[in-house]
């Protein structure tokens, strides 16, 4: 079953630059009404807010802040597309002399932002007829890179709660989608030295508005994110995407 992005009230973390800013851009294009562009500092929307007029809404919001998360619920009482894009990486081994310690940041927005994000956006979801939510995994959330494993463990357990968040979700008319972009050209795969292989963050945003109108849980937009998610579909149809039950 399949949802309808025309007419919609979105919002879209880290919506200012990169694969944020192509998700907003995107669902204004598949006819979202208008869209909250969720980021750190309002006024980096402005080039956003100056072409789509007020359609773009600037709200201030910290994945590691939850008194910012619980007012932009407040504020964005009328979202029923929520897209958690937001993220922030760190190059550590787990040797790393800094492996704690960048892990523990990295879990702070990538897993524990996640939990306060759905926490206290499921009952607006709810009240705006169910809606969707979309998380931004990885295909670190799949294969640990030994350079970015502390940011490879934090998006492995932030795709452990969008499973559930899938089936808890599931019973409030909740559609969850978990995406899973390899390298892509944004200022955070410039940092991770990704550049040479990097693909356009557009992929992302049509990939999103795609499973959004299929139905579908798993999103792998790029290239390399094609690749293994071809090779991981026989377990994510058989056992991540059924409803299963405690053993």
């Amino acid at each position: 079953m399949g949802y309808e992005i025309k007419g919609q009230v979105g919002l879209v973390t880290g919506a200012n630059r990169g694969i944020g800013k192509a998700i907003l851009e995107g669902l204004l294009q598949a006819g979202a009404a208008k869209v909250y562009a969720a980021v750190r500092d309002p006024s980096s929307v402005s080039g956003l807010i100056g072409e789509y007029g007020d359609k773009v809404v600037p709200l201030e919001f910290d994945l590691t802040k939850p008194e910012l998360i619980e007012n932009a619920a407040k504020t964005a009482s009328d979202v029923s597309l929520l897209v958690n894009n937001a993220g922030v990486l760190k190059t550590a081994s787990a040797l790393s002399e800094n492996a704690l310690e960048s892990l523990d940041f990295e879990m702070q927005a990538n897993v524990y932002g996640l939990i306060r994000v759905a926490q206290a956006f499921a009952p607006v979801l709810k009240a705006n007829g169910g809606g969707a939510l979309v998380q931004l995994n990885s295909v670190a959330s799949l294969k640990t890179f030994p350079d970015f494993t502390t940011y490879c463990a934090s998006k492995a357990a932030a795709y452990a709660v969008t499973q559930a968040l899938k089936d808890q979700l599931k019973e409030q008319g909740t559609q969850v989608v978990s995406v899973h972009p390899g390298p892509i050209a944004t200022d955070m795969g410039h940092d991770a030295g990704f550049d040479e292989i990097a693909e356009p963050p557009e992929l992302v945003a049509d990939g999103i508005v795609s499973a959004l109108q299929s139905g579908e849980f798993h999103v792998f937009p790029d290239s390399l994110a094609k690749e293994m998610g071809s090779a991981y579909q026989s377990f994510a149809k058989n056992v991540i995407e059924p409803a299963m039950t405690e053993a």
